[in-house]
């Protein structure tokens, strides 16, 4: 099963993968089943915050999307599990460096202690001042 092309025309690679990976919980999704597979109650134990109707609901966009691949087991009570295709492995693989400018830039406070936090300030014309540049 491939990524199935949603209405509308992409502009570019970028806005495709928005297009699957789109939404607050998808990527987090993603890095919870890189560990390995997880079962519904343990994803959401995983991602405070995510309630169950919206989980579903992204489980089964990235399952029609070939991201997600849900294994029901035949047991009692019945057991089904998540876990990444080689699809969504590759889609993590291309995630990883956006992480790691996260975790540098954002977590990290770099952005804090390379850059003046405020915004430059403007003159009466609105173009950008150089009062608050550091070198």
């Amino acid at each position: 099963m491939g990524i199935g092309r949603r209405p509308g025309a992409y502009v570019c690679g970028i806005d495709a993968a928005m297009d699957v990976i789109g939404g607050k919980w998808k990527v987090l999704i993603l890095w919870a089943l890189a560990e390995r597979p997880c079962r519904f109650g343990e994803l959401r134990r995983n991602l405070p915050g995510v309630t169950e109707k919206v989980l579903t609901a992204q489980l089964r966009e990235l399952e029609a999307d070939g991201i997600v691949h849900r294994e029901v087991f035949e047991e009692v009570p019945p057991r089904v599990e998540y876990s990444l295709t080689p699809l969504g492995a590759s889609l993590n693989e291309a995630l990883a460096p956006l992480g790691a400018w996260g975790r540098e830039n954002v977590i990290g406070g770099a952005y804090d202690a390379r850059h003046d936090a405020r915004p430059p300030a403007r003159s009466r014309d609105g173009a950008h001042g150089g009062g608050n540049a550091r070198p």
